[in-house]
């Protein structure tokens, strides 16, 4: 990235088709062009995503996680949580007699 620039990442399936490559975005089979040479291909496909990107057809979307990942490290400041468990495992050890 130079100069704050922000970069989308998508991904490409290029096959080879009749003679000619055809590049395609995964997922949306509608985006797909056919050139003469795979780099060809890929330059019209870029093309192509970077005017449906600039007309807002195209973009990428962050969504919150849901369930137990989002208490990764939540509690990391917490002592009570250490607490608990040091007092559990003082009693687990007790039980075995150590």
């Amino acid at each position: 990235m130079n100069g704050g620039e922000i970069y989308m990442t998508f991904p490409v399936l290029v096959e080879a088709c009749d003679g000619q490559f055809a590049a395609s975005l995964v997922g949306v089979p509608k985006v797909r062009v056919v050139g003469p040479s795979r780099s060809q291909a890929i330059s019209s496909l870029r093309a192509e995503i970077e005017r449906r990107v600039a007309a807002g057809e195209l973009l990428t979307l962050d969504i919150e996680t849901i369930g137990v990942s989002n208490l990764a490290g939540k509690y990391d400041k917490d002592l009570t949580l250490r607490t608990i468990c040091d007092d559990a495992y003082r009693a687990r050890d007790a039980d075995r007699g150590q």
